[in-house]
């Protein structure tokens, strides 16, 4: 049923991203819902508690969501740089605090970055609530600002990590702010995670997110938008893999001793088009860090890799893991990292979708919502059944790359989608 479910609600379209939009598949949803025991809102009871707010009302600014926003950008602050990283949980867990937020600061593990835990007052502090998922690494390497430096003009914004992600939780910092400055209360307990490694998978904090995520009722996730400024609720599984490729060193610069080396980069290059070779329309499989050799004048006796594996099923996944393990041999060692389960629309998060959908029309936006890859923090909540959504941060494109923006419109709309998320969820 969960799959008939899935199949329904999804159009395979060119990017997977779709709406549900008719009876028969409401009916499927209610029918889910009531064999899995939960309570799926009909379509007035959705309407009736999405009235209670009129989130046009709300002020958002957004110049002074910028001016707030640029010192977390300008604090440059990639994975593997903890101490960078920590810098950038300083500025933001300041502004979160000046909010009214309480801060539990989470040493990071494996040479990684610290986590912030963020919980605001509430009668109800202490019950399942609101989990808001975030992260505050990027894949930009220190000094991208002199490449990709702070700019903004009348429709865009550019800068390192400001789409992925820091304009995300920018935005549920200032939807918790509004609805404190309009004493509009949520009726739930709102906690704020932000983690430090979420570009490389969460390896040190998945436990962290999965028990948070335990006690909560539901999981918002700020990450940026699709394209089509929709929300997902559900991701493809993703797979990591550390690869070694191994040689014999010698002297490269005599030829007799050149000739008795055996180059560990060309073993390396040999494997590429054998482990890409192995994508298929089910999953695929590519090659993004290479690194070898210290001396021009040495024969390189190991050469290590990383490789990413996605498919939009476990099984395809599980298949593509066991033909990647098989490459395995002695002169090239291929190492299973982290993994990122799958996370299919069930029940609860469909629920979830049809309030921010009703919210969304409120404010003139067409909310659609389907399955996406890239992997998020979603992935581990959604495969526990908890209800969550997720990329309800800004529009904008060029993620991860020097181009790296957002649409400035869509910082106030987000904003108002996310405040009311928070002040109607109960």
């Amino acid at each position: 049923m969960r799959k008939r479910l899935f199949k329904l609600l999804h159009r395979k379209d060119k990017d997977d991203l779709c709406r549900p939009h008719n009876n028969k598949s409401r009916a499927v949803v209610n029918a889910v819902a009531a064999k899995g025991g939960i309570k799926m809102e009909s379509q007035a009871a959705v309407t009736k508690i999405v009235s209670k707010i009129d989130l046009s009302r709300l002020p958002f600014d957004t110049d002074a969501m910028l001016e707030g926003l640029r010192p977390w950008v300008e604090c440059e602050s990639p994975t593997y740089d903890a101490a960078a990283v920590n810098r950038a949980m300083d500025i933001v867990g300041r502004d979160f605090w000046l909010a009214g937020g309480r801060l539990e600061r989470i040493p990071g593990t494996q040479g990684l970055g610290d986590c912030l835990r963020i919980s605001f007052p509430h009668p109800k502090a202490g019950q399942p609530g609101i989990l808001i998922l975030g992260h505050l690494d990027t894949v930009h390497a220190m000094g991208t600002l002199t490449q990709l430096p702070w700019r903004r003009d009348d429709v865009c914004c550019w800068g390192p990590g400001i789409l992925d992600m820091k304009s995300g939780v920018y935005v549920a910092l200032e939807a918790i702010r509004q609805l404190s400055r309009a004493s509009i209360p949520s009726p739930l307990p709102v906690t704020v995670l932000l983690n430090s490694d979420e570009e490389v998978g969460s390896p040190s904090t998945r436990d962290l997110i999965e028990a948070e995520g335990a006690r909560q009722k539901y999981v918002l996730s700020v990450e940026p938008a699709p394209d089509n400024g929709g929300v997902v609720i559900g991701r493809y599984a993703i797979a990591r893999f550390r690869v070694k490729a191994l040689g014999a060193s010698n002297h490269a610069g005599i030829s007799t001793l050149l000739a008795k080396g055996r180059s560990a980069i060309r073993e390396m290059l040999e494997k590429i088009p054998q482990i890409e070779g192995m994508t298929t329309e089910d999953c695929t499989f590519s090659v993004g860090v290479l690194r070898s050799g210290q001396w021009v004048n040495c024969v390189p006796s190991e050469c290590t890799g990383e490789v990413l594996s996605m498919a939009k099923r476990q099984e395809d996944l599980d298949r593509g893991v066991a033909r990647m393990l098989a490459l395995s041999s002695p002169s090239f060692i291929v190492t299973r990292t982290v993994t990122r389960p799958v996370w299919e629309a069930d029940a609860g998060s469909m629920g979830l979708y049809e309030i921010a959908r009703t919210l969304a029309k409120s404010i003139d936006i067409e909310l659609q919502g389907g399955l996406m890859g890239g992997g998020s923090d979603c992935n581990f909540t959604g495969r526990m059944g908890i209800p969550s959504l997720d990329d309800l941060g800004p529009t904008g494109a060029g993620y991860h790359t020097l181009n790296e923006h957002i649409d400035i419109a869509s910082l106030p709309q987000r904003g108002r989608l996310v405040a009311g998320l928070l002040a109607t969820l109960e």
